[in-house]
């Protein structure tokens, strides 16, 4: 008989998009766990409606290390930011995870955005409360977001944060393999030499 083991996951957020995916990765990769989960709010250091890669990774960063010094086992930060690249605009999501001693960092997908978001973005508006004025709906951000209502909901915020958090899992669950990776030196015989 497995024994279920209890940890604690803290989420760098309350909004419950943010939590579920969290929650939903946690438990997909830990099935032998209960995760006692505490979504914390706090702030990211940048400007409400992120824009380029690098502002948001800062804002993700930000937010996990606000919440490493809690007690917890897992800490987990999402941070949704806009960029325009090569004319289109897109939004994705950078996620960071640490367990306090080693952390991953990674980026959702891109999802293009009409062009009508994309200047209103660039002139300061966040995109939460601009797709509820667009789309006459209420707090999507906490719903499937962005990204549920423009694919029609063949994904939402919650499963590509998720998905994207449990990619992020990989060397947690290997160490072995990640450690190996870090502390191999290359063969001689097999480096070219000039």
């Amino acid at each position: 008989m497995t024994q279920i083991v209890q940890k604690t996951l803290i989420v760098a957020s309350r909004n419950p998009v943010k939590v579920n995916a969290a929650t939903r990765a946690l438990q997909a990769a830990y099935p032998d766990c209960h995760w006692r989960v505490q979504g914390v709010s706090v702030p990211s250091g940048v400007d409400e409606q992120p824009l380029g890669e690098t502002e948001t990774r800062v804002g993700a960063i930000n937010r996990l290390n606000a919440i490493k010094a809690m007690a917890g086992d897992l800490y987990v930060s999402f941070e949704g930011g806009y960029d325009r690249i090569h004319g289109q605009g897109f939004t994705f999501a950078y996620v960071a995870i640490s367990d306090g001693q080693h952390t991953q960092i990674g980026r959702t997908g891109l999802l293009p955005l009409p062009e009508v978001i994309s200047q209103r973005l660039e002139q300061g508006e966040e995109l939460g409360p601009l797709m509820d004025e667009l789309f006459d709906d209420h707090n999507i951000r906490q719903k499937g977001g962005a990204m549920g209502i423009l694919t029609n909901n063949l994904v939402d915020r919650t499963s590509v944060y998720s998905d994207t958090l449990c990619m992020l899992l990989a060397p947690f669950l290997h160490p072995e393999l990640f450690q190996a990776t870090a502390s191999a030196k290359p063969d001689s015989a097999a480096t070219p030499s000039g």
